[in-house]
């Protein structure tokens, strides 16, 4: 006999991502609660409370990170679900928070229906995933996973010179060491796309695979100032015109090289940035993103082959920093899949542009994403949305995948 599918309750999960709002909600329905704020802590104690409603032990650890787990028949790694509460300034309703409330709507769906886990299942709040009031982003989770010295990130202060140690231990979220996560069956994070694709191929799910790799370059060009109304057109050494040229160039390569490649100048300094004066230096940043190795190293092959001058001006080109592509764990990605597959869900395989804690729990958890679509691809903004029901087939997704791993 086929078992009966189990569904989420929709207006259950509308109403906690509503009410999670309400702490730091702003004047345009976004949020802003920055980690370790007063709103953070709210929210804390909220995602507490309900945890312990449902009979789930929570414990701290000594980043600040959360850990409820309701206990299971066997003792075994546990399945973890989970995301981060804090947000952006002035950021939206979805960001983070919906993987936490996810982990925590599975969790109630599993006590609806009477169902005693095998093995434990935990749901995590990371401490500052953003990076918006103490740099870095992932920091807690980059901590864990021994990519950041715990020392160096406590000392982090933010605009008004408190440090993360000082935020941390008034929070009263500073925990023990000791409750560390160091072994799961899987961890399973939830998130709203932040990007235009699945709206834009009317799919609902994005099953995630990897966290594309980056590298940004600084390239710094070196001219002469001299008078703006004096000087003849051949005789400058303009370094904002040979920049532009630069800049065309390379728009031209990079996007010659790979329909899935994504490049960015995002930066731009201008000097002096006067307008009766040559500019003689400019210095810009190219970032480029993707998930094969091969394209990020022809990007860096032709961020190399810049010439040493052009328009009289010197080019200096620095690396500034890279990441390898981090590809998530097949078997789990495979239960994702099976589980969107599971309830008719259009959905495809896709990578993560952007940066999430799953990224740093891969490196010592077996670990996969799911994706719900993004209205207009926004997101870090107020008007950052995605449809309660989109929200709704992405828990039941992330349910299936935990009920298959439970067995």
């Amino acid at each position: 006999m086929q078992k009966q599918k189990l569904y989420v309750n929709g207006e259950r999960l509308k109403a906690t991502i509503e009410t999670f709002a309400d702490f730091g909600r702003t004047a345009n329905n976004g949020v802003t609660r920055l980690s370790l704020t007063e709103e953070d802590v709210k929210a804390r104690h909220y995602f507490r409370a309900c945890c312990e409603e449902l009979g789930m032990t929570v414990k701290v650890d000594d980043m600040g990170n959360m850990y409820a787990t309701l206990a299971g028949t066997e003792n075994a790694p546990p399945i973890v679900m989970g995301s981060h509460l804090d947000s952006v300034k002035k950021g939206g309703r979805f960001d983070g928070v919906l993987g936490v409330i996810s982990g925590l709507e599975v969790v109630r769906t599993l006590v609806d229906h009477g169902i005693k886990p095998r093995i434990p299942v935990t749901v995590m709040n990371f401490t500052n995933e953003e990076g918006a009031r103490f740099e870095p982003s992932m920091m807690a989770s980059g901590v864990l996973s021994g990519k950041f010295d715990k020392s160096v990130m406590l000392s982090k202060r933010d605009a008004d010179g408190v440090t993360f140690d000082e935020a941390l231990n008034a929070s009263g979220y500073a925990g023990e060491a000791g409750n560390r996560i160091k072994e799961a069956t899987a961890y399973l994070e939830l998130h709203i796309e932040q990007g235009p694709v699945l709206e834009k191929e009317q799919l609902k799910i994005g099953v995630v695979d990897c966290v594309v790799g980056m590298v940004c370059y600084e390239i710094e060009v070196t001219g002469q100032s001299n008078h703006a109304g004096t000087t003849p057109m051949g005789l400058r050494k303009d370094a904002l015109f040979a920049a532009t040229d630069l800049i065309a160039e390379l728009r031209g390569k990079l996007g010659d090289l790979d329909g899935e490649l994504v490049f960015t100048m995002g930066r731009l300094n201008v000097y002096p940035n006067i307008h009766t004066v040559i500019p003689n230096k400019v210095v810009f940043t190219v970032e480029a993103r993707h998930k094969n190795e091969d394209v990020i190293r022809e990007v860096e092959k032709i961020l190399l082959g810049l010439p040493g001058q052009q328009g009289g001006c010197e080019i200096k080109r620095t690396k500034l920093w890279s990441r390898d592509t981090v590809w998530f764990d097949p078997s789990i990605v495979g239960a994702v899949e099976a589980a969107a597959q599971s309830y008719g869900y259009p959905y495809k395989k896709m990578a993560s542009g952007a940066g999430h804690d799953a990224q740093f729990v891969a490196s010592f958890l077996p670990s996969a994403m799911i994706f719900v679509p993004s209205v207009n691809g926004q997101s870090h903004c107020e008007e950052e949305f995605t449809p309660y029901e989109d929200c709704e087939k992405g828990v039941n997704v992330l349910l299936e995948t935990v009920l298959s791993l439970l067995g």
